[in-house]
């Protein structure tokens, strides 16, 4: 290929940006920290991102395996108080990244079978049946726990990670988010006019306040989901306190009431959750093989996610050996998960990966700070059962901005929907306009497309950094045809055809 343009320009005109060791622009690393006020903001911030998960899988579990809303709101605070222990075990002897180790949704699909088990068929107390199950899931999350310290602490790992190339790191760090896709948009559609004024709040404070309001401190860029969540909750206290709630149907009342998960009145005042806390565990060769499955793609998830946050936190590749040590930590959480009873393994949070790059903030001291809100607040559990009132379609809300979902999370509720109701959520008289709008909002790529254009022609345009940061000075000399001499050797048409379609 000629190295060198028919204008005459230099050959490295247009170059890539160079790989960095180190991403830039990040504005504290793992090692530096904001001020104190401010590490808090953002480790309360971590907090409520990570408490959206924890929520969801311990409501989605404790139902099935015969729990009520008092053993659903002592689990949601076991699974908090492990997940901060865990966090700081990571953070401290781990990868010591700036990671959240949370609950993980990868563990469900065992745990659910281990719930619905006919075993349990002669148990007609649901208080019994619960401890049993809970039991039964504790032995398995243990033995799966040794199987995921001897792949770190042995160095199995660490012979993986020498083979990963930064090609091969690419689909599982993306897909490692892109995966979770359905928690986003069809989540939030359970309670449109909640979800999509959160979408939108998380959007306008992240990306348009910080250029319309100009300061010294970014504010609004790095607290933006704080701002977006405070906002659109109050926002949904209002609707809940006025009654807009009152006649709808139960799905409608759990997805968009503030006060719809019973939590606040039956999580205890004080309760500090402690070990064999539902008995002796239960140990089942079965059970323990498919969440010995289900430990090995948390070990991949948290892989992706540890390489997300290494890059947002701006440090440098991790060598294979912390990524070893980081999988045998994960395996020390998963015997903490066991132990106390939480109902689900641990991963590393994706989420708060994301939110990493969304604030710009990569300290560890601020993932360290949010452990302890979940300690802090897992131990008072009525304070934290009022912040798990958030509704659910807010944190959907939250997922789809830290994850990027919004081309595929759309498009799957569109689908999603169709397949549930022979129709799409557009519902009008209007059978050609409901036609249209899901024929276009079914397709992943033209939401995305859509999305992309108006963010690329509103989100501060007038600035001259845009044109570099979205690469459209790489195209600026081909936009006319004639600029450049290759373009007529490759786009031509024959037979002097060009007269008929001239170039403007």
């Amino acid at each position: 290929m000629a190295a060198g343009g028919g204008n005459g320009g230099k050959s490295d005109d247009f170059q890539p940006f160079p790989v960095k060791d180190q991403l830039p622009g990040v504005d504290f690393c793992v090692c530096t920290s904001p001020s104190w006020p401010e590490s808090i903001l953002h480790g309360f911030q971590h907090y409520l991102v990570m408490l959206g998960t924890t929520v969801i899988v311990s409501s989605t579990l404790v139902p099935l395996m015969g729990g009520g809303n008092t053993e659903k709101a002592e689990v949601i605070n076991t699974l908090l108080f492990v997940s901060g222990l865990n966090t700081l075990l990571q953070t401290f002897f781990g990868t010591r990244l700036p990671v959240v180790i949370g609950g993980s949704y990868v563990f469900i699909i065992p745990t659910v079978s281990i719930a619905l088990s006919s075993r349990y068929s002669f148990l007609t107390d649901p208080n019994e049946r619960f401890k049993e199950s809970m039991r039964d899931v504790q032995g398995a999350l243990i033995v799966a726990s040794f199987f995921t310290m001897t792949i770190g602490f042995f160095g199995f790992w660490r012979v993986f990670a020498r083979f990963f190339s930064p090609l091969a790191a690419v689909p599982l760090v993306i897909l490692t988010g892109l995966g979770l896709y359905s928690h986003g948009f069809p989540q939030l559609a359970r309670c449109i006019e909640v979800g999509l004024p959160a979408l939108i709040a998380v959007i306008f404070f992240s990306q348009y306040i910080p250029h319309l309001i100009k300061s010294n401190r970014a504010i609004f860029d790095r607290f933006a989901i704080l701002f977006s969540i405070v906002v659109i909750w109050v926002y949904a206290e209002i609707l809940t306190a006025a009654g807009a709630y009152d006649n709808s149907v139960s799905k409608t009342q759990f997805s968009c009431r503030t006060d719809r998960s019973g939590l606040t009145s039956a999580a205890s005042w004080i309760r500090v959750p402690y070990p064999l806390q539902w008995g002796r565990p239960s140990f089942h060769a079965g059970d323990a093989v498919s969440v010995i499955a289900a430990s090995f793609v948390a070990i991949i998830e948290s892989t992706g996610t540890f390489i997300a946050a290494s890059r947002y936190a701006s440090a440098t590749p991790i060598p294979p050996s912390v990524h070893s040590r980081g999988v045998g930590w994960l395996g020390v959480a998963i015997l903490l998960n066991g132990l106390f009873g939480t109902g689900t393994g641990s991963t590393a949070s994706v989420e708060n990966a994301g939110l990493l790059g969304l604030t710009r903030v990569g300290s560890r001291r601020v993932v360290q700070i949010s452990a302890f809100f979940m300690l802090f607040l897992s131990v008072f559990g009525k304070f934290g059962a009022i912040l798990a009132s958030i509704p659910l379609p807010i944190v959907a809300a939250l997922y789809c901005v830290l994850f990027a979902y919004v081309g595929l999370s759309i498009s799957q509720y569109f689908n999603e929907y169709l397949l549930v109701s022979g129709h799409g959520p557009v519902h009008t008289q209007s059978t050609w306009f409901n036609n249209v709008m899901q024929t276009i909002f079914s397709s992943p790529a033209t939401v995305a497309i859509m999305v992309a254009f108006f963010l690329d022609c509103t989100h501060s345009y007038w600035h001259d950094s845009v044109g570099l940061d979205n690469g459209s000075h790489w195209w600026e000399k081909f936009r006319s045809f004639n600029a450049d001499t290759r373009t007529e050797n490759f786009y031509s048409l024959p037979a002097n055809l060009n007269s008929f379609f001239p170039s403007f």
